[in-house]
């Protein structure tokens, strides 16, 4: 897919080091209750960990037990579906609409009137008070 913000994976690596290239660009994923976003509830926005995109506003975030941070909306437009076959599953990840950043995964398990669980590592995003 194209994205309006183009780098090499090169480019990438060096910009944002080893382990945040394995989740942004790699599509890894953080072991769950270890990241810095999980229990944080501050006001504020969520924003891409690649490209500094805002994506989430906290006044989405609840805590879903699940271990990572989770968001019952995104901010219109900043983020996009994929369909994902990986791992012998079948789910929908998410990514930034900017740059095509690996974000989590969206499941339609969420507590709200949403519906939705975005189910995001905590070093794919940064956060702006």
């Amino acid at each position: 897919m194209e994205y309006p913000l183009n780098k090499t994976e090169e480019q990438w690596k060096e910009e944002l080091g080893e382990e945040r290239y394995r989740i942004l660009r790699q599509k890894g994923t953080e072991r769950p209750h270890t990241g810095t976003y999980n229990l944080h509830y501050e006001k504020g926005t969520y924003c891409c960990g690649a490209c500094n995109e805002p994506l989430f506003e906290s006044n989405a975030k609840f805590d879903a037990h699940c271990g990572w941070p989770s968001f019952d909306d995104s901010i219109p437009g900043k983020v996009k579906n994929v369909l994902d076959k990986s791992h012998g599953m079948i789910r929908t990840e998410i990514v930034c609409a900017n740059c095509g950043s690996h974000l989590g995964h969206v499941f339609n398990d969420g507590p709200t009137e949403t519906g939705q669980r975005y189910c995001v590592n905590s070093l794919s995003v940064d956060f702006t008070e």
